[in-house]
Parts: C-alpha cells; structure tokens; sequence
C-alpha cells in the first residue's frame, strides 16, 4: 500500500493466510479455545484455524430464512420496552449509517464545501432497505461498514466498488469453507489500515475550539472502546451542546442539535429504563 500497490491489502490478507496454513500445517497450533473440552490454548489462532477444508464449496443453508415475527414481541414484553428496542435499533442504525458515510465521504473526497453528503437520501434509503431485508432473513440489521474505508483507500469511488464487494459475498455464501480458514490474524491488518485512514481525518478538527475538540475526541474514543460508533456519536452531539450552553453560547446550536441530543440521552437511558420497566 506504501508503494501504492492496486489490492495491497487483499494481497497482504491472501499472503498472510497462506503462511497461516503452512504453519498450522507444520505445527498443528490449533483454535485459542476448545469448545468441546473447554482447553485454553494461549499460542492457539484466535477466530479461524487455518487447515485447508475437505471442501471448498458448500451448499448455503436458508432454514432460517423468513423465519420471524413482526409482532411476535408484543406477546412478550410490554409496549413500551418494545417502542425502546425500536427506538434503540433505529438510532444506532441511522448513525451508525451516518458517521460511516461521513468518515468514508471525507476519505474519499466526496464531501462538498458546506460539508454535505452527495445523494445522501439515497444512501439512507437503501441502508433502511437493507435493514429491514436484514431483518426478514432472519438476521441482524444491515448497515454500511466502516471497513469500507479500505476500499476508498484502493480507490472506489463511483460504487462499482461495492456492487462488486455484494456480488463476492454473495459467491462466499457457497464458498463458506474456503472463507473459514482465514485466520483473525491475517485479516486484523487490514482494519488496522482502515483506522489509520479515518484517521487521517482528524486534521481538518479545530483543537483550540473545546465545544468542537472535546466532543470529536469523545467520539473517536468511545467508537472503539464501547464497540459502537452510535454511542460516540451521541456522546459528541450531547457533550457539545452542553458545553456550548456552559460557555454561553446557547444560540450557536442548532434546534435539531438540540433534538437529536435529547434522543441520545433517551437512547443512553433506554437500558436503565428497559430493567425499571421490567
């Protein structure tokens, strides 16, 4: 990638996994946990052991597929924890949708000058397609992934990138043996790379500015160590608005900064609230 290699960092995965396989094969390392007998193994592979498969293809299983209730919570827990959960789960994805774009636009350059987010209604419509998709197969919401910086960092820019990224998972869905032996090892790199690209991005913050400084640095921080980028997003919105009204300069915020905080706040309550409500 330093040499500004097309791939680099598939490359570098598909290397990294073949060294994998030769060591496993040589040294027979095995997994870090075994399941079956609950030995830990602290020189074992951390996700994936790297042993070649009896097969390289098989056949995707879909019991699970259409297999849920729209209403089946109603009959569960009351109205609501229910209204909570969406509420919850509609907050996340939509920021969670919102800070990736953002990060990814800014990497990409796709940002206009009043910092704008191009075809952004069509962004949030398929994400929310994709949601409700997710949820019809019997999986979890799908959203926009932050990894895709990496392939900004390739050069995508028009899309095309990822119409091809769906079409290959797509094709995993039957090569799910072959995929399995990618050990966490190989593919931890590559997220190291992402980080460093939004990373990047941090020189464009106003650091003698403590109402922007502030909440951006609780927004990076908390992205990782919370394993959501939802909770550092709200963070930054509600420490902002508080230290704009402390500083006195209340009218600086925006009437929708000050709604969307509000709704954070009920977002970081719902889960107190949810135990309360029982």
């Amino acid at each position: 990638m330093v040499k500004k290699v097309k791939g680099a960092i598939l490359i570098g995965i598909v290397v990294a996994t073949a060294v994998a396989v030769v060591i496993e094969t040589s040294f027979k390392i095995g997994p870090n946990f075994d399941g079956a007998t609950g030995k830990v193994n602290p020189k074992g592979w951390g996700l994936n052991v790297p042993a070649m498969p009896e097969s390289v293809v098989a056949t995707p299983d879909f019991g699970l597929f259409g297999q849920f209730n729209l209403f089946g919570s109603l009959d569960r827990i009351p109205l609501i924890t229910v209204i909570l959960l969406v509420f919850t789960l509609l907050l996340s994805d939509f920021f969670d949708t919102v800070g990736t774009v953002t990060a990814i636009g800014h990497e990409a350059g796709l940002i206009d000058k009043d910092g704008n987010i191009p075809n952004n209604d069509r962004i949030l419509l398929v994400d929310s397609i994709a949601a409700a998709a997710g949820g019809a197969g019997s999986i979890s919401s799908n959203t926009s992934y932050i990894e895709s910086a990496s392939g900004v960092g390739e050069g995508a820019r028009t899309g095309l990138a990822s119409v091809v990224t769906g079409i290959c998972f797509l094709l995993t869905t039957f090569l799910a043996p072959l995929v399995a032996i990618i050990p966490y090892e190989a593919a931890t790199p590559a997220l190291v790379i992402v980080g460093f690209l939004m990373m990047t991005q941090i020189k464009s913050i106003d650091w003698d500015d403590y109402g922007i400084a502030i909440p951006a640095f609780l927004t990076i921080i908390l992205m990782p160590f919370t394993y959501n980028i939802s909770v550092g997003i709200g963070a930054g919105f509600v420490s902002h608005v508080v230290i704009r009204v402390i500083q006195g300069r209340r009218k600086d915020v925006h009437p929708l900064l000050l709604l969307v905080s509000g709704l954070f706040m009920i977002y970081f309550l719902s889960s107190p609230i949810n135990t309360w409500v029982g």
